[in-house]
């Protein structure tokens, strides 16, 4: 895959983008690195803007990729310096949009790898599942793992989340050296197949 472009950044559901395609789409915790996801996988190319903030990403941000399907930043949640109003404006423009939006075919659900899940990835999870939307978890950031955590992250992935499987659904990944990336670029060729 080597060409992706910024569509637009969608605060309302009246403005998304006229064009039905195919859609993956990000979602997470403020601050799991999704911006650096996407730069990672189309790298060189660094087409997703990246803060030190938390909390940045607002809206749905709309990312074409070979003029075939679409990929969508979700906002992050959990992020506490933003106000409680805010927050739930957040939650509401994500569930409307999934809720709504029939061409998803796919969500990648980011984890920090070096906290445990937290309650609203939960929910996050569940909410997923009940729309029968494919997923697979994303545990970035394994860089910054020692060898022993790695190991003891694998054997704790199922209690996590029973369903999941090292390597099918579930990845450990790290945007700085590349690991998982030629899993998750292979789902994403599948779908310039499709």
């Amino acid at each position: 895959m080597k060409s992706i472009e910024f569509i637009k950044s969608v605060y309302k559901i009246d403005d998304l983008p006229k064009r039905e395609l195919p859609t993956v789409i990000l979602c997470g915790r403020s601050n799991v690195g999704k911006s650096s996801f996407i730069n990672s996988i189309f790298s060189p190319l660094k087409i997703a803007r990246t803060s030190s903030e938390p909390g940045k990403t607002r809206c749905l941000n709309y990312y074409l990729v070979e003029n075939k399907f679409y990929i969508v930043d979700l906002p992050g949640f959990g992020y506490a310096k933003v106000s409680i109003k805010e927050r739930k404006e957040w939650q509401k423009l994500i569930e409307s949009y999934i809720d709504s939006n029939k061409n998803i075919v796919l969500a990648f659900h980011l984890i920090d790898c070096r906290h445990s899940p937290f309650k609203t990835d939960y929910l996050l999870h569940d909410y997923i599942k009940s729309k029968n939307i494919p997923y697979y978890v994303i545990f970035n950031k394994v860089d910054k793992l020692k060898q022993s955590e790695i190991s003891l992250l694998k054997k704790k992935i199922n209690e996590f989340f029973p369903e999941l499987i090292l390597g099918t659904n579930a990845f450990l990944y790290s945007c700085t050296k590349n690991i998982g990336k030629k899993e998750v670029v292979k789902l994403l060729s599948n779908l310039l197949l499709s």
